[in-house]
C-alpha cells in the first residue's frame, strides 16, 4: 500500500525487468492482471493498483467533484513509487485515466498502452454521434435501472461490453462484487464523460503508445479505440481478434504478447539512442 493523506492506494510489485505498470478498469483491482503476468513468467517488473473506489484503494471523488484528475493524482503516485520510467497500461477505465496522467505529463513514462478505453467524449468530438449516443444510452438506462432499485442494474453495462449473458456467465463472487461497486461505477462514468478528450489535446502526447482493441467488442468501444490510435502521432493499433472488453481475462496471452511486444521495441529504442549518445 501507499499511504497518503488523501488515503491508502493499492501497490503490489513482483518479478524483474522493465517495469510495466498495469491499472485495471472498473469493478476491479490490481489482481485483474494476473493472467497476464503470469504469462510474461516474471519478464517484467509488474506493479498492479486499483482504481479510486476499489480495493484498498480510498475514493477521493464525489458525486460532485468526480474529476478525473484525481485519479490521475492517485495514479501518478503509483508512478512515482514504482520509480519513474516506467511503461503505463491501462485497461478499460482505467486506459482513460492512464491517458490523463500522459497528457498531464507530470509522471515520468517510458510508453502508454491503452486497451478498450472508454474514449466517450473523444466520439463526440470527433462528430462521431452513433457512437457516442450508443454509450450515452446505455449509461442512462442502466443509472436509471439502478435508481429504480434494481440492485443488477450493473449488468447492462458489463453486457454492453462483453456481450449478452456476460455478466450472468460470471461466478457469484464477481457478480457480486461488481454489484457492491456500482455506486462507484456509476462516478467513474461522471469522471468518464467530464473528462474532455479531443483530437488536440491528443496530439500533445509524445511518447511511444499502443491502442488495443476486441475484435469482438461492441462498434462504439471499437471506433473510440481506432481514433485514440488516431490522433496520437505515431501511435499503433492492435486488435485481438475474438476477444471483446474483458480480453486481459479471455485472451491473457495474446495481450501479454501485444505489451510484451511493445516494451521490447521501446526498449531497444532507448538501448539504441544511450549507445548513439555515448559513441559521440
Amino acid at each position: 500500500m501507499i499511504d497518503e493523506a488523501r488515503g491508502g492506494i493499492d501497490y503490489d510489485a513482483c518479478g524483474e525487468g522493465p517495469t510495466v505498470v498495469l491499472v485495471p478498469g472498473s469493478c476491479s483491482t490490481g489482481a485483474a492482471w494476473r493472467p497476464v503476468i503470469a504469462a510474461w513468467n516474471g519478464r517484467f517488473r509488474c506493479v498492479t493498483t486499483s482504481l479510486l473506489g476499489y480495493g484498498g484503494t480510498a475514493e477521493r471523488r464525489t458525486a460532485g467533484d468526480p474529476s478525473i484528475s484525481h485519479e490521475a493524482d492517485m495514479l501518478e503516485s503509483v508512478v512515482r513509487a514504482a520509480g519513474g520510467g516506467v511503461h503505463l497500461v491501462g485497461h478499460s477505465f482505467g486506459g482513460l485515466v492512464a491517458l490523463a496522467v500522459a497528457l498531464r505529463k507530470r509522471a515520468s513514462l517510458a510508453s502508454l498502452v491503452v486497451m478498450e478505453a472508454p474514449a466517450a467524449e473523444l466520439l463526440r468530438d470527433r462528430g462521431e454521434v452513433e457512437h457516442y449516443r450508443a454509450f450515452r444510452q446505455m449509461t442512462a438506462g442502466y443509472f436509471a435501472s439502478f435508481a429504480d432499485g434494481n440492485p443488477e442494474a450493473i449488468a447492462d453495462m458489463v453486457d454492453f461490453y462483453g456481450g449478452a449473458g456476460r455478466f450472468a456467465s460470471w461466478p457469484q463472487r464477481v457478480r457480486d462484487y461488481v454489484v457492491e461497486t456500482t455506486p462507484v461505477n456509476i462516478l467513474d462514468w461522471a469522471s468518464a464523460y467530464g473528462f474532455p478528450l479531443s483530437a488536440a489535446a491528443l496530439a500533445a502526447i509524445d511518447i511511444p503508445v499502443l491502442v488495443v482493441r476486441g475484435g469482438a467488442s461492441h462498434s462504439a468501444v471499437q471506433r473510440a479505440n481506432a481514433l485514440l490510435a488516431e490522433c496520437v502521432k505515431g501511435a499503433a493499433l492492435a486488435t485481438v481478434d475474438g476477444a471483446a472488453h474483458f480480453m486481459i481475462a479471455t485472451h491473457a496471452d495474446q495481450v501479454a504478447d501485444l505489451i510484451s511486444g511493445h516494451v521490447q521495441e521501446v526498449e531497444s529504442s532507448h538501448h539504441a539512442m544511450r549507445r548513439a549518445v555515448h559513441a559521440r
